[in-house]
Order: structure tokens, then sequence, then C-alpha cells
């Protein structure tokens, strides 16, 4: 009977491991899902919006279109990628229905003071579907807050506050070239 039951409890971990490992790797954002789509044709249309240096990287950002040809449905959203550094290169796909919060909260923790909290140390962070991260962190009510971009949990990626305005005026600029391809259906 013990022998059954260790049996049943292995053989159950290697279930749950296999299922956390599938989930891993599973579609996050709408449009990720979207183009999984079997048995009709999907087109994946790109543009160019605008890059950014970061220390020795590059953010470039690029807009997105998804097309089912068979129902011509659309979907929209925002590639966001970074490479350079000894990072390896990643990449995040952010639905257009996400561009707007995640304006305010770029904008938020390019403010954020230190009476966020009675504390002395804070971590404040925004997180879109595909695990893209915009972080503000204090250890101590001293010195600077610093704010970091980070993918995942990759390494974050610092920011200084002009690279703050400029990622934001980019995903604006991208929110805004989308708008556009949206209205003119």
């Amino acid at each position: 009977m013990r022998k059954i039951c260790v049996v049943l409890m292995a053989v159950g971990s290697l279930v749950l491991a296999a299922r956390a490992q599938d989930t891993t790797n599973a579609p996050r954002t709408e449009i990720e899902l979207f183009e999984t789509q079997t048995g009709t044709v999907i087109v994946k249309g790109i543009g160019p919006v605008g890059s950014m240096n970061i220390g020795a990287g590059i953010v470039s950002l690029r807009s997105k279109e998804t097309t089912d040809i068979g129902t011509g449905r659309k979907l929209y959203g925002l590639v966001i990628e970074f490479a350079g550094g000894n990072q390896p290169r990643e990449r995040a796909v952010i639905d257009y229905d996400e561009l707007d919060s995640l304006l305010n909260g770029i904008d938020y923790l390019g403010k954020i003071s230190y009476d966020v909290t009675a504390l002395p140390g804070f971590e404040a962070g925004y997180a879109t579907r595909s695990g893209v991260r915009i972080v503000a962190y204090s250890s101590r009510r001293q010195g600077g807050i610093q704010t970091f971009l980070q993918f995942g949990d990759n390494p974050r990626i610092p920011l200084a506050s002009d690279q703050m305005t400029q990622l934001h005026g980019l995903i604006s600029q991208a929110k805004n070239s989308l708008e556009a391809l949206r209205t003119a259906k």
C-alpha cells in the first residue's frame, strides 16, 4: 500500500511539473493566442515605431497588426524588444488594450516619491500580461529612486528618468499609430 502511494505521488509530481512547464511557453496575450489558430491564414503585420539606447543595449518598439484572413478579424498590439549587453535578446508582445494602463503606470512610476509608504524602502511595479515590468525601487529614503525595465524573471535593465520619458513617448507614438489603423478599417 505504501509503495502504491509513493508511486502515485511521484506520477502526480511529474504531471504537475509537465503542466507547469507547458504554461511557461503558453501564449499570455490575446494576440499571441490569436496567432496560434490553425486551419486559417494568419497575416502578421509589423511596423517600426522607434528605438532607444539603454546602457549597452537597445530597446526597440514595433507596431503589430494580426489578421485572420478567413474572418477578417484584426488584433493590434506592440512588440517591445531588448538586445545587447550581457543579456540574451528579450521580446514581448503587448496587447492594444493594455497600452493606456501601461502609459499610466509609466507616468505614475516616473513621478513616484518616498511618500508612497511610511517604510524606509519600497518597490512599485506595473506588469503587462506578457511579463514586461516597469519598476521603481528604493531601499532607503536617501539618494534617488531607481527605475527599471524587466522582461519576466530576467535581470532588470536600469532606466534613467529621461529614458522613462522616452519609453513613454515611444509607446504613446505606437498607440497613436495603432489607433489610426483601427479607425481606418
